[in-house]
């Protein structure tokens, strides 16, 4: 059964790209030539629109990625990058890719008509004739609109031929073939002094090492390599807005983004990219040479994390799987800046969460524990009753003893208060444990349960625990694994599992 799943999608992304399974390399090569070409984007708007204008286009001296699958297979991502043969009118790639616009079009700031400049950096195989360069972006219903267009000859004298930086320290942790048949990931060091280099390589070969005991990665070990490019900042660590603390770094790294105090961002895109095409790389993670906790992810573009907080090999596997897996997040009782960002009535398009319109063709129906309900019913309602109530009586305990001590109070009288609401939370917490421990069986089910994506009704997620809304275990759910071995063997050359 597992190698026939392989089989399938391997079939299923060469036919996707309109090759036969004989036919994939000369499909490649008769549209292509063996570099890539990067786009350097500039993207302007609020949430009432958008546009879109190049800064400059750049040849790379390889394409690394799949030359099989050219057409995307997935539907992943806010946006798709698609390139047309001009004389045959084919389309002979796409790619799904996010921005931080799409993020930041659904705060309040843009909703409010305030408008920002993001950078963008876009990559495709460099083509043998002039091809037409298209945009297209969802809209809340999540169909494809083109957003901007434009014909790219490469022969082009405008298009910049210059080597990638160079200068900058390459470590090759782990290199597991030719880059065009392997996924690449590539680690960039930021907020790291001159003097950090050898830190920074042990943070990479710890990522690493912790990536590659973590499944479908441990499983895919000899298909992904692994290298890491470290260019030193003037100042250590990142900004960070709300305590104004401001450092100077290669990639001005910054949290608070979009205003939410522990999200990390990275606004320098294009050095981004320019730094990483030292190597062949599909992926890129950046790393931050702090120990704040805290980090963030463009979903087909990067993610970032600090290294020296206790929850930092998490925050990595989290946001990697943001960045490279097209994951969706599935928590939903935390602060976020985000409004309406799952439309009501649509479907998301992130493998790992689902409104559930049709639940009897639910997204991961092939992952689904045997008589599972759908949707699945695990004590959440009760469960969040009870702790609403043990933070209102906290809180009332807390204003109680505040008076009391006002008032000038015996310490007896405090003390009785105290004792009262310890006990009054002692109980409430062996009643929500008592929840938890009823339905402790559907731990390790594949289910439809409720509360994800922001959202604590209407949107659903496959299992209770998950790297995505967090797992004590450090492990991905049995549907977010699937997402992410698929997208191994996009990049990949797929092995049986």
């Amino acid at each position: 059964m597992k190698m026939k799943r392989a089989a399938l999608f391997t079939a299923a992304l060469l036919a996707t790209a309109g090759l036969g399974l004989a036919g994939a390399p000369a499909g490649y090569n008769a549209w292509f030539t063996d570099k890539a070409l990067r786009i350097d984007l500039y993207q302007v708007g609020d949430a009432a629109g958008e546009s879109l204008t190049i800064d400059a286009i750049y040849g790379e001296p390889l394409w690394p990625e799949t030359r099989t699958a050219l057409v995307d297979p997935f539907g992943y991502g806010r946006y798709v990058l698609k390139v047309y043969d001009v004389a045959s009118n084919t389309l002979i790639y796409s790619r799904g890719f996010d921005t931080m616009y799409a993020e930041y079009k659904t705060t309040t700031p843009a909703l409010e008509g305030a408008k920002r400049v993001f950078q963008r950096s876009l990559r495709f195989p460099e083509p043998k004739r002039p091809v037409l360069f298209v945009v297209e972006a969802r809209d809340k219903k999540n169909l494809l609109h083109p957003i901007f267009s434009r014909t790219i000859d490469p022969a082009d004298y405008h298009i910049i031929r210059e080597p990638a930086a160079a200068g900058d320290w390459i470590y090759e942790p782990a290199v597991a073939g030719d880059p065009r048949t392997t996924l690449d990931l590539v680690f960039l060091a930021e907020g790291y002094a001159a003097a950090g280099k050898d830190k920074f390589k042990a943070d990479v070969d710890r990522m690493t090492r912790t990536l590659f005991e973590t499944e479908p990665y441990r499983n895919a070990k000899g298909r992904i390599s692994v290298r890491a490019v470290f260019r030193p900042s003037p100042e250590a660590s990142m900004d960070e807005p709300r305590q104004r603390a401001y450092r100077k770094t290669v990639l001005a790294a910054s949290f608070n983004a979009f205003d939410l105090d522990r999200y990390m961002l990275i606004e320098r895109d294009h050095l981004m990219h320019e730094i990483a095409a030292q190597v062949p790389y599909d992926a890129i993670i950046v790393l931050v040479d702090s120990a704040r906790y805290g980090g963030g992810s463009i979903a087909f573009d990067y993610c970032v994390t600090t290294t020296d907080h206790a929850r930092s090999l998490e925050v990595f596997l989290h946001e990697m799987g943001h960045s490279f897996g097209g994951l969706a997040d599935e928590y939903y009782a935390s602060e976020v800046s985000y409004n309406d960002f799952y439309p009501k009535g649509v479907e998301p398009f992130e493998p790992n969460i689902t409104a559930l319109l049709d639940p009897a063709n639910v997204k991961w129906k092939d992952l689904l524990s045997p008589g599972i309900g759908v949707p699945t019913e695990y004590g959440k309602s009760e469960q969040e009753a009870l702790m609403a109530e043990r933070q209102a009586r906290r809180k009332a305990a807390a204003e109680e003893v505040a008076q009391a001590k006002k008032k000038g109070s015996a310490a007896t009288a405090v003390k009785a208060i105290e004792d009262k609401a310890a006990a009054d939370d002692k109980i409430l917490q062996a009643r929500i444990a008592a929840i938890r421990l009823k339905y402790e069986g559907l731990m390790d089910k594949v289910g439809v349960f409720e509360g994800a994506g922001y959202a604590a009704k209407g949107l659903y997620r496959p299992q209770i625990v998950c790297i995505m809304i967090g797992n004590p275990k450090r492990e991905f759910c049995a549907v977010c694994r699937k997402a992410i071995a698929d997208m191994i063997d996009y990049f990949a050359a797929p092995a049986a599992r």
